[in-house]
């Protein structure tokens, strides 16, 4: 790059970091009170909540970035215009394509991250996210079991734990079974142990009793027990197979579109196309974005109040390639050769770029014509 594109391009990748850390911040906290209600909520530890909220942050980051360069594209162009550094610029010959040149630079860069973000970084860590939440889903510990207080693993079921030992142990242990509308189990216990099982997860009882009684109060029957097996498949819903969404699969399985996928994730075949092709046709809406929003404030002249006109139409063409988007994924859903039009946003977005700049450059050639055609 020319020392020219180097300046333009070092102003928009640190103006680029500056909102990503601001939009990242704000999407990543949303994200974090819900993690913390469920999370915590559920028994979990600080250090689960942070793992979580990490695991969650490279969807995060691809969601935000094409935001991004749009708000350091306006935010350069609109600085370079008040401080009359595009007025020297121009003046010195070069044309409105010349002067977009290093913001090119700069999506292609952004385009860059977010091919490398949405093809490897997020699947990875939505399968390893997904991993772990079947994990902390099966943790019976942290979800059902409190030191001295009633609680309510499923309906009916109602367990008290006197201590939690530090060896796992439960001791004191009281669990009323209340499923059976003609029947109550009630189950007392010295201690007990949680015990991962193929067929499931099981309570181990010792030293205990069962009573149990008819909901008529007509019979009361009691069995001591020196060791007791209790199965907790009705307390955890744990899922028969372990199968994978299509956020998580990689890309080259995606386009595979093999049966083995297809059965794993429940979708169909253009299902799976849209996917694959979205993670390369939805970086490139960063170079649109970056484009469209440098060009549409070469438009139009300098004004002490500011370029708002023009950031306004660069939102507005913004949102119509949004749109645009939206409109073709629902096509490709739809259609067995829809794909295509996947690439439509960024091309129809970049054309509006080129556009604004071949009206920038025109409107600038009009101007001394203008003025010669007066003094004449």
């Amino acid at each position: 790059m020319s020392r020219f594109d180097r300046y333009i391009f070092s102003h928009l990748l640190g103006v680029f970091g500056f909102f990503s850390l601001i939009l990242v911040s704000v999407y990543w906290i949303n994200r974090a009170v819900g993690l913390f209600d469920s999370l915590i909520g559920d028994g979990q530890t600080a250090l689960v909540f942070l793992e979580f909220s990490l695991l969650a942050l490279p969807s995060v980051i691809g969601l935000v970035l094409p935001i991004s360069a749009f708000a350091a594209a306006v935010y350069v162009a609109n600085r370079l215009a008040q401080d009359s550094e595009l007025v020297v610029m121009q003046a010195t010959g070069m044309s409105a394509f010349r002067l977009a040149r290093p913001v090119l630079y700069f999506g292609l860069s952004v385009t860059a991250m977010m091919l490398i973000l949405d093809n490897y970084l997020v699947p990875a860590s939505q399968s390893e996210l997904a991993r772990r939440t079947r994990e902390v889903s099966q943790n019976v510990s942290a979800r059902f079991l409190r030191d001295g207080q009633f609680t309510h693993p499923a309906p009916g079921i109602t367990l008290y734990i006197r201590e939690l030992a530090q060896s796992g142990e439960l001791l004191d242990m009281f669990l009323a079974d209340d499923r059976d509308a003609g029947l109550r189990n009630t189950y007392t216990a010295r201690k007990a142990l949680f015990a991962r099982t193929e067929t499931g997860p099981k309570l181990v009882m010792f030293d205990g009793m069962v009573q149990s009684l008819t909901q008529d109060g007509a019979r009361l029957s009691v069995t001591r027990f020196v060791d007791f097996t209790y199965d907790l498949g009705g307390l955890i819903e744990e899922k028969s197979s372990v199968s994978r969404g299509i956020g998580e699969i990689a890309t080259a399985e995606l386009l595979s579109e093999s049966p083995s996928v297809m059965a794993e994730t429940g979708a169909d075949a253009p299902t799976l196309r849209e996917a694959a092709h979205s993670r390369f046709s939805q970086p490139f809406l960063a170079v649109a974005a970056g484009l469209i929003g440098f060009s549409a404030l070469l438009v139009g002249a300098f004004s002490r109040f500011g370029l708002w006109r023009q950031i306004m139409v660069a939102i507005v063409l913004l949102i119509l390639v949004q749109v645009l988007s939206t409109f073709s994924s629902g096509w490709a859903l739809a259609h067995p050769l829809g794909w295509i039009t996947l690439y439509s946003a960024p091309l129809v977005g970049t054309g509006f770029a080129a556009f604004l700049l071949w009206l920038s450059q025109r409107s600038r050639r009009l101007k001394p014509r203008a003025a010669a055609g007066l003094a004449g």
